[in-house]
């Protein structure tokens, strides 16, 4: 027997199937990890068995397998096929795919499995005997200590470590050593999982009557064809969570799995105590925020069929879920979905690749879908279920529109406008919460001195730095670097300093002077660098223990919080003019997500949006919360100017510490790389799809010490578009630059 393995380096030059031999006394399955010789020092190293053979096909010196790594597959036979479609996807070796599916501290068996000394009677203990002997002839006992541990553990599969049995009786460690002497109790090694859900144990809940649209919802996605993908466009509150977790109920029942993706770590506990509420331990939770050791007993949990329940952020698509029947991923809109590190791979496409393999249905579900992903729902290419009402009839929240340019010439120059700050005042009164929204933290964007105009910027950065006030320091959001601030100019000397815009920090201290005593939390970065700060931000708002809640757009998505019955935009314009030809949509769905957390009880809810672009229909159609309009007046603009869904653009990005270098490695690669398009749209007759090729700078110039500099491409979207995406792979390949960073399709972030 033979096996074909992918040995675990990210190498293009290794980048293949390399045959080994399989001992015979070596049991081997597709999926296991191994340890094999490599190279001609046959130094060991890990790989993958990608299939069994019974031929070697190969004319080299075979090699024999060292051993595997453990006992059982840590890759599914899907999984295996995904990683294939991966690697030609998003042009990555096949070592890199496979990275992304298994815990990075499985590799070199950083984390092992965690075992506790635990203690039980002896098998075939005469207890009888045992407790005769106890008792003295007057009928004392000898020993009340060991007494008492002997009833502790005289049930049916009773087990306990030391510690657990002193916890329950003090002072027994004499007794249960003298116990083990005796032979009436018999000491084992039992494995312990690490629970990222110590101490939180939801009310658990029933599956609630469902309305006629969830019903209609809930029928379509349980019909649906396998490897469907259906989008559930739903309004905020219109119970799209329910009909998930009903779907799949019934994807338990058959003794299926399920994985559930959200966009932020932020959401994850709320969401996931939702889902435990109603599944309970069947419910592993995978997400950054673990340790290495409850991330790696999560997927474990999760491969032997322990946890059915997947709830995680984006790499949790690669859950090794056996018989897996449905992925839902909410907010599918949110660009948290495409990973920025290699391979750069947008989960969405991965959800529906691994559903078609595995025969699962895909629910996108979405208050504010996607324009690609409802442009593909209108012409048919996925199914379209739609929620277009609150559930229990309660209305969506009452939207205000505030022009803070008029708001300055009438001689406000606060950063609330006279209606919010009035709303406020009235919701504190009645003692119910508000959430404000900024997506932007620290105190002010940037700083710069009156006297001479000199700005504070990052020295690795092309960008203003943020100013901090709670700690003096000044941020760069974009490298990390951090800088006490100083007292004047290094400029000029001057100690006239100017600080322009706001960030939450600043929007927390002027909410304390106009309501003293109002209770506020914050909800930034800069809050939850802990652990478990997300939960317990939440957790604090959620049980009243604040009147407002600050925040970026952490605090614009998934929260339910009954009392919530106003939300503040203080600056909506935030988002609105990047250079991105998104900017529009995105705020459009921030400010329609942010708004529906307000007035989701049987509390009549108000937002109030403050921008200096009332006009703006990514702001207008807010407050008629009409996702449908700003689609055709978006999609309609989109088609005219060939943008995506209609075009697609692929970025060649170039960094170095020598601007002249990235620039003139920009400038060749766009040659070359014009005159292979060229070339292959020209045999077919098709070279106006190639609609441009642009070198030039970034948006951000020099970004964390190195001048970055890009080749944007543009393609018409048609059936030569795959061969043309794979034409610009294959003359990347071929480009030798070292300060060449490869190409990405369709980027999220084009800064």
């Amino acid at each position: 027997m033979f096996a074909r393995v992918i040995v675990d380096i990210t190498n293009s030059n290794v980048d293949r199937l390399f045959t080994y031999s399989v001992p015979e006394d070596m049991q081997l399955s597709p999926g296991q990890r191994v340890l094999v010789p490599f190279g001609r020092g046959n130094r060991p190293i890990e790989g993958f068995v990608i299939e069994l053979t019974g031929s070697a096909e190969t004319t080299h010196q075979i090699k024999s397998i060292i051993k595997p790594l453990e006992p059982y597959t840590v890759l599914l036979p899907d999984q295996l096929k995904l990683s294939e479609w991966i690697c030609r996807a998003y042009h990555c070796t096949r070592a890199d795919s496979l990275r992304g599916m298994i815990p990075a501290t499985l590799r070199g068996s950083r984390v092992r499995e965690k075992t506790v000394r635990t203690l039980r009677l002896s098998p075939g203990l005469d207890k009888d005997a045992f407790l005769a002997s106890m008792y003295k002839k007057d009928g004392t006992p000898r020993a009340p200590k060991q007494l008492e541990v002997f009833e502790l553990l005289n049930s049916p599969g009773a087990e306990y470590s030391s510690p657990d049995i002193n916890a329950f009786i003090p002072g027994a460690s004499a007794a249960i050593t003298a116990l083990i002497k005796k032979g009436v109790l018999t000491e084992s090694d039992r494995e312990l999982y690490r629970d990222p859900f110590r101490g939180h144990d939801p009310e658990p809940t029933e599956a609630l009557p469902l309305f006629p649209d969830q019903r209609y919802a809930l029928e379509g996605i349980l019909n649906a064809d396998p490897g469907e993908v259906l989008l559930l466009h739903g309004v905020t509150g219109s119970g799209k969570t329910e009909v998930y977790m009903q779907a799949i109920a019934d994807a338990l029942e058959k003794g299926s799995g399920a994985i559930v993706l959200v966009p932020e770590i932020s959401l994850t506990p709320q969401t996931t105590d939702r889902f435990r509420g109603r599944f309970g331990d069947l419910v592993a939770v995978l997400h950054s925020h673990l340790s290495d050791g409850e991330r790696f007993d999560e997927w474990r949990r999760i491969r032997f069929g322990k946890a059915r329940v997947v709830v995680g952020a984006r790499s949790a698509v690669f859950a090794p879920v056996e018989k897996l029947s449905i992925i839902i991923i909410d907010e599918e809109h949110e660009t948290s979905y495409q990973s920025e590190l290699t391979p750069k791979y947008d989960a969405r496409e991965v959800a529906q690749r691994r559903a078609k393999l595995s025969g699962a249905r895909l629910v996108l579900g979405s208050a504010t879908p996607s324009l690609t992903s409802y442009y593909r729902a209108k012409h048919g290419k996925y199914k379209l279920l739609e929620l277009p009402e609150r559930i229990n009839g309660v209305p969506m929240p009452h939207v205000d529109i505030v022009d803070m340019r008029q708001e300055f010439l009438s001689g406000n120059n606060s950063i609330f406008s006279s209606l919010l700050a009035e709303k406020l005042k009235k919701t504190y009164a009645k003692h119910e919460q508000s959430i404000l929204f900024l997506n932007r933290r620290g105190y002010s964007s940037h700083a710069e001195c009156k006297a001479c105009g000199f700005v504070f910027t990052c020295p690795n950065c092309d960008v203003a730095m943020t100013y901090h006030k709670y700690d003096g320091t000044l941020r760069c959001h974009y490298c990390g670097a951090a800088y006490r601030m100083s007292d004047k100019c290094p400029a000029c000397g001057s100690e006239f300093i100017k600080y322009s815009g706001i960030g939450t920090q600043q929007v927390e201290e002027q909410l304390a002077r106009l309501i003293p005593g109002i209770r506020c939390l914050r909800m930034d970065t800069d809050t939850t660098g802990g652990k478990t700060s997300h939960r317990e931000i939440l957790d604090a708002f959620s049980a009243g223990e604040a009147d407002v809640l600050i925040g970026t757009q952490m605090v614009a998505k998934g929260l339910d919080i009954p009392n919530v019955t106003l939300v503040g935009v203080v600056f909506a314009d935030s988002t609105l003019f990047h250079s991105d030809y998104r900017s529009g949509e995105r705020t459009f769905q921030l400010l329609t997500q942010v708004a529906g957390r307000a007035g989701r009880a049987d509390k009549e809810g108000s937002v109030v949006i403050q921008t200096n672009s009332p006009n703006h229909r990514a702001i207008r159609l807010t407050t008629t919360h009409d996702y449908k309009a700003f689609y055709r007046m978006e999609i309609e603009d989109r088609m005219h100017t060939l943008f995506p869904p209609f075009a697609l653009f692929i970025r060649a990005l170039f960094c170095s510490e020598s601007e002249q270098q990235a620039a003139d490695a920009a400038g060749r690669f766009a040659d070359g790389v014009t005159e292979k398009l060229l070339e292959c749209l020209r045999a077919h007759n098709a070279e106006k799809e190639l609609i441009f090729v642009m070198p030039g700078s970034a948006p951000i110039r020099r970004r964390d010490g190195e001048y970055r500099y890009a080749v944007i491409i543009k393609l018409a979207r048609t059936k030569h578009t795959a061969e043309a995406i794979n034409t610009v792979y294959a003359y990347a390949d071929g480009f030798n630059e070292e300060c060449f960073r490869g190409v990405e399709v369709n980027p999220q972030e084009m800064l």
